[in-house]
């Protein structure tokens, strides 16, 4: 059957994509649906279509899977910020397994990979330090603040985020107040008028300490005083700044703070290490699992306190004073320079004298550091953005030699591809966690351990000589990876025996003495010619024949 856009179909849900929609097929036709999981069956409207997939949108639930669950937040789908939060947080785990999983075999070629642990959360809301709400009108011409549906720059109006701190209402609240009651416009990105782009607001879980910083359209706040003194009243609140962005772009914050009232940076900590956060500040938002996440990469680490470590992407020194408690020295590198300038006062502030910092692309400063002063490195840990590492680095960390590198990172598409240039000379993936970092979103944390391969490793391994054909290393798969094929794709088990008559009727050569009955007289039972059949399509497919 032909499909064409508009038309509504029924589909069962079998699988997910990696942006967490649900997948399903009408007629062998494959179609992507938002909000749907793995056990729906679904009625879908199709809105966009390709040769071979399309993308269609939910319509009705006509059978709930069992994994399905009643989203907290009724603007969810709206939204889409939480593209999980209709499935079971016990499945969404599985499912951010499975994708880090996924990737490191599809992209990195890794076989059995062992994921040691999945961290999740045992409150999976609430769990935000940070949100930034875009301000702007409805369609009736009111004020409102919330979240921009997906893939587009439309306001979702929302002040209660259960992904945020329950305070963020309030002040939402205090902010629009102040706006309408002293004609403050919004920004409106068509025209480029308005003053108020978006609020930021930042809290230290462990502190308690609060921070609202409000994106300008302008040099200056009419009438500020009267939000401060609304604001202050709020239990907890240190910094009320102003950000300066008068750019026509989607960037949202500009590079000059201005201060309203009180300090111009909170505090928090993670583990016994306290951190100074400004609004330009990277920092990780869950606080509660980047403690598990950093504890993770300082076990993989192994520090004795004799290794030099060096920890690129390091941002305002997060991971970099974690590793310092334990390190005889730790040098971290980040572009930002006031991130840097952070570092620098966090270090201090936590007495911790072995860190030190540098600005710079971690692809420039640590190729120049090694080629021009010959630095070293026991450690290295990379904690990079969504892109990975660039190929400069990798060379240079190759080059570097250190006995373990630690990979903390936020893409797994990007991690297995990273690890596979690693591990192609002189590294082996040994340890693997999943953290999730974002319970109801797609996005997931990946902590690995790489350590060299020695040339004097020796492992123990048990042969079963009726298993070992001495031609199998040319021919590209083993005995097992084929019975593994063959029962995955046609549902049927098959002897080593089966497969090597088979072999020899397609003209490959097998061990001369395999599977030989035991006594003289035994009867040799033949393959089926079903069997047979599926044996012929598995050497196809290992290109064997």
């Amino acid at each position: 059957m032909e499909f064409k856009k508009n038309d509504t179909v029924t589909l069962y849900i079998e699988d997910m994509g990696h942006d967490g929609e649900g997948i399903g097929k009408a007629d062998g036709y494959t179609l992507f649906v938002k909000d749907t999981v793995i056990g729906d069956k679904v009625e879908a409207k199709i809105m966009k279509m390709k040769k071979n997939y399309g993308y269609a949108r939910l319509m009705k639930v006509l059978e709930p899977s069992k994994d399905r669950v009643q989203p907290r937040c009724p603007a969810a789908r709206a939204c889409g910020g939480c593209q999980l939060q209709f499935l079971s947080y016990e499945k969404q785990l599985e499912f951010k397994k499975n994708k880090v999983k996924g990737n490191l075999e599809r992209i990195g070629g890794f076989e059995n990979i062992c994921i040691e642990q999945v961290i999740g959360m045992e409150e999976p809301w609430r769990y935000r330090n940070k949100a930034q709400f875009p301000v702007g009108k409805n369609k009736d011409g009111e004020i409102i603040t919330g979240f921009y549906a997906g893939r587009t720059h439309s306001i979702i109006s929302n002040k209660n985020c259960y992904l945020g701190t329950e305070v963020n209402e309030q002040i939402l609240e205090e902010v629009l107040v102040y706006m309408k009651e002293n004609h403050i416009e919004p920004y409106d990105e068509v025209s480029g008028t308005g003053l108020v782009r978006h609020v930021l607001i930042r809290c230290g879980f462990k502190t308690g300490e609060i921070m609202v910083c409000l994106v300008l359209n302008g040099d200056a706040l009419p009438k500020a005083e009267k939000l401060t003194a609304r604001l202050q009243e709020i239990p907890g609140m240190t910094s009320i700044t102003f950000n300066v962005n008068k750019k026509r772009n989607n960037v949202i914050l500009g590079d000059k703070i201005v201060k309203l009232w009180g300090q111009d940076y909170i505090s928090d900590y993670i583990g016994e290490v306290q951190y100074r956060i400004s609004p330009l500040s990277f920092y990780q938002v869950n606080p509660v699992q980047t403690e598990k996440l950093y504890n993770t990469a300082l076990e993989y680490a192994g520090l004795t306190g004799k290794e030099i470590v060096w920890d690129l992407y390091c941002g305002i020194g997060t991971i970099s004073l974690f590793l310092a408690q334990k390190a005889k020295q730790v040098y971290g590198v980040e572009i930002v320079p006031a991130a840097i300038a952070d570092a620098k006062k966090n270090a201090e502030r936590n007495g911790i004298a072995n860190a030190e910092f540098y600005v710079g692309k971690a692809e420039d400063v640590l190729p120049k550091k090694y080629e021009e002063e010959g630095v070293s490195a026991d450690v290295i840990v990379v904690d990079p953005p969504r892109k990975g590492c660039d190929e400069a680095l990798l060379e240079t960390m190759l080059k570097m030699n250190p006995e373990r590198i630690v990979y903390v990172s936020c893409d797994s598409a990007t991690l297995a591809r990273d690890l596979k240039r690693l591990c192609a000379e002189k590294y082996e993936v040994k340890r693997v966690a999943v953290c999730d970092m974002f319970p109801q979103g797609v996005h997931v944390e990946t902590v690995v351990l790489l350590s060299q391969q020695k040339p004097d490793d020796t492992i123990e391994i048990d042969l079963d000589l009726d298993e070992l054909d001495a031609t199998s290393a040319e021919l590209k798969a083993t005995y097992q990876e084929i019975k593994d094929y063959v029962l995955k794709e046609f549902g049927l088990k098959v002897s080593s025996l089966y497969i090597s008559q088979v072999k020899r009727k397609c003209g490959i050569e097998v061990g001369e003495n395999y599977n030989l009955p035991k006594s003289e007289n035994a009867r040799v039972p033949q393959c089926p010619k079903e069997k047979e059949e599926a044996i012929k399509a598995a050497l196809k497919y290992f290109a064997m024949i």
